[in-house]
């Protein structure tokens, strides 16, 4: 740039971004308006979300650690920065846990009890507990050059121990393994006989296992000991160009996942240098990679006290969803989809209107087909026993199967193969692109021709999640999206080229190009004078060109607010820079999950939904679609319900600062201050009509 120009764009660091938006969740945590349990259900949500990141973000940070040198943007500097941060989120994870909540739980008679504060009673029946339930699943190994450093898989609790004497051979082999096997309970009930009046007592396996180490070593003196885990890399890489069978080499693939490079290792808090300095060597890890911790080497693992735990009064008070408002029950869905479109706003409205909409397909003899994209369903699945059904009634299915969706790789080749079995056609979608696109296609027989209708969602096919993330779906039978709906499985399951369409924009084709089109044409109309807006709701904004094109348009004086739950490079409010564009970050009750693109440019309007976040790999590497909302009743329903709110919630936001950190919203401590999941939570519970609306700021 020449002198005397704005400053050059700098981008903040993306995995930065997402361990800071983990500290965002870690503050709702420690938020004492939020219920007991459901404090600890976030703290887990983070230790789940630290899991997947070392087993898929760090490894390229540890390679140039280890390297020793630049492996492009990775060096052992940028190593040791991130190293920091999530030291410094793991310190805060275990000090919420030990200095907060559980003295909160032991308020409500709620404790885990450690061994030396066990009564003799207790003691004796942990004790039985271990001899009947847990040591005969322990093999102890003992290392020696016959028995070198075992197999630890992904994420298993294992203990290390220094043993003194000798072996049963006369020999000073110091270092044992004990593997726990993970169908034991990490949590472990203890009868309410022992437990005192009116007390829900637990222990840790880890805890039961650490009291009674020295059984499993008769003859020896247990010394030093510690538990510990490692995390390893465990993202399945398949050179598909490379495989005659795509499910087969996944298959093989899944059963390498639990051994790949080792990229942090956790122990605990007291153990010796000795000992934790042997592991990282068996693991190739450097210091920096070495967690130790103040309790449960896996928080994640305590989710089974929320679920153990009989205290009402500590959890949110159950949320029933209404069933959608635009749908009349007990009329058929096609019916009233002729009239109009449908849009459905998860978990708001209940995730039952799209299961009545393929239900009725399923069980319509005017149906012929029906197509269907599948990420995540989950291993338990109404809605893959509905095409499995639909197949047995006669019906043409198709499933485009994503077998490569992360972690969800081995039930969605079950459901594959099931579908199969009984004469669904099943495709796997085009060789090197994930198809992350959520849509749903019915053709039925009509009088004398076809009618297609179709459903359409920022959201996968999971109603598990679909009561905890905010998604909005759309039905319809509008002619020219249906049509655009059918070529697109055509292209999927042909992999034909992909004709020109009505209304979907499709990447990797052209949704990022329209994108960069939109933001400019808005850009434009603010340096001509003309009103000039950009609303987005977003998971992650990584794409550089995108975040190119927003400050391009922010500095023609288009105002710009990006709602992005997670990761987000763009730096806001930088003068001369990015003035007019705000960030805001919501974390809530619900997981805020849905893409609403809106803008504005003079007159002309346009709002649309995406299945698809703004990072290079959504838009490059996947197959997402985003569709326009035309109707201006539903268009201005989203404006309200997705975006407004998010823009005046003043309890669960936050606000991206000029230096790259987030600041709750001005009034976060003020009790009567509205947030948006509450606000809508009570519209949906007020009858239709009685929602205040608000206009833009």
């Amino acid at each position: 740039m020449c002198d005397g120009g704005p400053p050059a764009l700098s981008l903040l660091d993306r995995d930065h971004s997402i361990l800071a938006f983990n500290e965002r969740v870690l503050d709702w945590a420690q938020r004492a308006d939020v219920p007991l349990l459901e404090r600890l259900r976030f703290l887990t949500i983070v230790s789940s979300n630290l899991d997947e990141f070392f087993e898929v973000r760090a490894v390229n940070h540890l390679s140039g650690a280890l390297a020793g040198e630049h492996k492009g943007p990775y060096t052992p500097s940028s190593f040791e920065a991130l190293s920091r941060a999530a030291h410094r989120l793991v310190e805060r994870q275990y000090t919420l846990y030990n200095d907060a909540l559980m003295p909160a739980f032991a308020k409500h008679g709620i404790a885990i009890v450690s061994h030396g504060e066990r009564t003799a009673k207790q003691k004796a029946w942990v004790h039985d507990y271990f001899e009947r339930e847990v040591r005969p699943l322990l093999i102890p190994q003992g290392l020696d050059p016959a028995h070198p450093f075992p197999q630890v898989a992904n994420k298993s609790l294992n203990f290390i121990v220094r043993l003194g004497g000798k072996d049963a051979f006369g020999r000073e082999n110091e270092i044992a393994i004990v593997k726990v096997p993970r169908v034991l309970p990490r949590l472990i009930p203890m009868p309410s006989a022992i437990n005192g009046r009116r007390k829900q007592l637990f222990v840790s396996l880890s805890s039961v296992i650490r009291a009674h180490l020295d059984l499993l070593f008769p003859g020896r003196d247990v010394g030093q000991f510690s538990q510990f885990r490692v995390t390893r890399h465990s993202d399945v890489a398949v050179g598909e160009e490379e495989v005659r069978n795509l499910r087969t080499a996944l298959r093989l693939g899944l059963q390498q996942r639990h051994y790949g490079q080792a990229t942090r290792l956790e122990v605990s808090a007291g153990c010796s240098e000795h000992l934790s300095t042997f592991l990282l060597t068996q693991f190739g890890l450097p210091s920096a990679a070495l967690y130790r911790v103040h309790g449960p080497v896996n928080l994640a693992r305590l989710q089974q006290m929320i679920d153990l735990v009989d205290a009402p009064k500590l959890l949110f008070p159950a949320y029933a969803p209404t069933y959608p408002r635009g749908l009349v029950p007990g009329r058929p869905i096609f019916e009233q989809l002729k009239k109009q479109a449908v849009l459905i706003h998860h978990p708001y409205e209940s995730y039952e209107g799209v299961l009545a909409f393929l239900r009725e397909a399923v069980h319509d003899p005017d149906v012929l087909a029906i197509k269907q994209t599948i990420y995540r369903t989950g291993s338990d699945s109404a809605m893959m026993e509905l095409l499995r059904e639909a197949v047995l009634r006669g019906k043409e299915v198709t499933a485009v199967v994503e077998l490569k969706a992360r972690y969800d790789e081995e039930a969605n080749i079950n459901w594959a193969e099931g579908l199969e079995a009984v004469g669904a056609q099943v495709v796997y979608g085009v060789v090197g692109l994930k198809t992350h696109a959520k849509m749903l296609l019915v053709t039925r027989r009509e009088g004398r021709g076809l009618v297609r209708y179709a459903h359409l969602s920022t959201g996968n096919y999971n109603a598990r999640t679909a009561r905890l993330y905010t998604d909005i779906s759309q039905l319809t039978a509008d002619p020219h999206l249906t049509s655009d709906v059918e070529q697109l499985f055509v292209h999927l399951a042909s992999q034909s080229r992909l004709p020109r369409l009505h209304q979907l924009w499709i990447a990797p084709f052209h949704l990022h190009r329209k994108l960069i089109e939109h933001i400019d044409l808005v850009g434009m109309a603010a340096a001509g004078g003309l009103d000039a807006r950009i609303v987005l709701k977003l998971n992650a904004l990584t794409d550089e060109p995108l975040i190119e094109a927003l400050v391009r348009a922010g500095r023609r004086g288009a105002r710009i607010d990006l709602i992005v739950r997670g990761a987000c490079m763009l730096p806001a409010n930088r003068p001369g820079l990015t003035d007019n564009i705000r960030v805001r970050s919501i974390v809530g009750r619900f997981l805020e999950h849905s893409r609403v693109f809106y803008f504005r440019a003079g007159q002309e309007e346009q709002l649309y939904l995406s299945s698809a976040d703004w990072m290079n790999r959504n838009m490059l590497r996947r197959v997402e679609l985003a569709w326009p909302v035309t109707d201006p009743q539903l268009r201005q329903r989203v404006i309200d319900e997705c975006l407004l709110a998010s823009l005046h919630d003043e309890r669960d936001a936050w606000d991206l600062q000029p230096d790259g950190t987030y600041r709750r919203a001005r009034h976060a401590q003020d009790p009567r201050a509205a947030g948006a999941q509450a606000a809508l939570m009570q519209r949906y519970a007020a009858p239709p009509g009685d929602a205040e609306e608000r206009p833009w700021t």
